[in-house]
This record gives structure tokens, sequence and C-alpha cells, in this order.
């Protein structure tokens, strides 16, 4: 088997120190487990080392690279394997992806929303992403964006109320 391979190892380590965060926090958010947000990492980024993405001054790798996360979560979601599967437990793995402990807390919060708020939430707050770039992303209208952003933070104050919401 002849693997044409378009980029070299530090390009592609320059392209992962920049972007491990992201490629790994959407994962996580998306999927909420460990195991398969490392499985997407990988994955993630061998593609992008057989198909010669490198670390550019505009955003091209980074939309690139959470499009394929995307991608690559949505094939793991869907595969058959998954679903003819049990869970041995029905918990959430903990996660200390944060420093603080209110940001772990916030984070779990938001992983527990239903999974069109997750990404928009995720992307939006922890990726910074404008809503236009989100939706361009997720292939949605800006407005769906906006209005899933709302109705996730009205669920996100339920959740969080008394802790960091004092109604």
């Amino acid at each position: 088997m002849d693997v044409s391979l378009k980029n070299t190892p530090s390009e592609t380590d320059k392209l992962i120190d920049k972007y491990k965060s992201t490629v790994y926090g959407i994962a996580i958010a998306r999927l909420g487990s460990k195991a398969d947000a490392d499985d997407v990492f990988q994955e993630v980024f061998l593609a992008a080392y057989r198909k010669g993405i490198t670390v550019k001054d505009n955003d091209e790798e980074k939309f690139w690279l959470v499009r394929t996360t995307l991608n690559q979560c949505k094939k793991i979601t869907l595969s058959s394997w998954r679903r003819r599967t049990v869970p041995l437990e029905e918990r959430k793995e903990e996660v200390s992806f944060f420093r603080s402990r209110e940001e772990n807390d916030v984070f779990c919060a938001v992983t527990e929303l239903p999974e069109k708020y997750r990404m928009v939430v995720y992307l939006y707050y922890f990726e910074e992403m404008s809503t236009d770039e989100i939706a361009e992303i997720m292939k949605v209208r800006s407005g769906t964006v906006r209005m899933q952003l709302t109705r996730a933070r009205e669920m996100l104050k339920e959740k969080l109320k008394g802790g960091y919401f004092y109604e």
C-alpha cells in the first residue's frame, strides 16, 4: 500500500500545538467520552497530516479541523457497532478540562445539553467563534445558530440555578 503524504511531521506538530484544545474540546463536548474523543483527535490530525493541512495566518485550517472533527464525531455516533452496544455504566465521565471547578461545572452542564445546542454553545463560548462562522461550519443559517444559543442559555440557566444564578 503506497500512501502519499503531503505534510512533514514538524508542520503537523505545529498544527497540533495550535489546535489540540479545539479538536479535543469539540470531541469531548459532542461525544462525552474521553476514549472516543481520543480516537477523534487521532483521526482528525492523521487526516490533516495526509491532506497536508498546515498552520496559516487565516482561519482556513481551523474551519477545516472543526468541520472534520464534527464529521468524525458523527461517524462514531452513527456507527452500527455503537448502536448495538450497551454501556457498562450509565454515568458521564468526570471531565477536568479546565483549571477552575466553576469552569468544569459549566462545561459539564454544557455536555448535558441536547446535541444541537451543545455544539453551538461550545463553539460560541469556548472557541469564541461568531454565529456566522458556526453557521458556515455546521451548514445551517446564522439565525438558526442564534436561536439555538438562546434556547441553550435558558436550559443552562435552569441547570445552573442556585450555583451561578440566584433566581
